[in-house]
């Protein structure tokens, strides 16, 4: 299991856990399952945010 995977899952067992029920537990654990998913492919270097933070390879 690499780190995206692992990232994904763990969001989406926090979301689930911290909010269950209905229909805004499902959003929560959407959300929270993007931002693993998101964590994760930046551990495994599939998704570059140097831009988004300002670290550009340009300066």
């Amino acid at each position: 299991m690499n780190a995206t995977q692992t990232g994904l899952l763990a969001g989406l067992v926090l979301g689930a856990a911290g909010a269950i029920g209905g229909f805004s537990a499902f959003l929560i654990a959407l959300l929270v399952g993007l931002i693993g998913l998101i964590i994760g492919r930046v551990l495994d270097g599939e998704l570059d945010i140097s831009g988004v933070l300002g670290r550009g390879k340009d300066r």
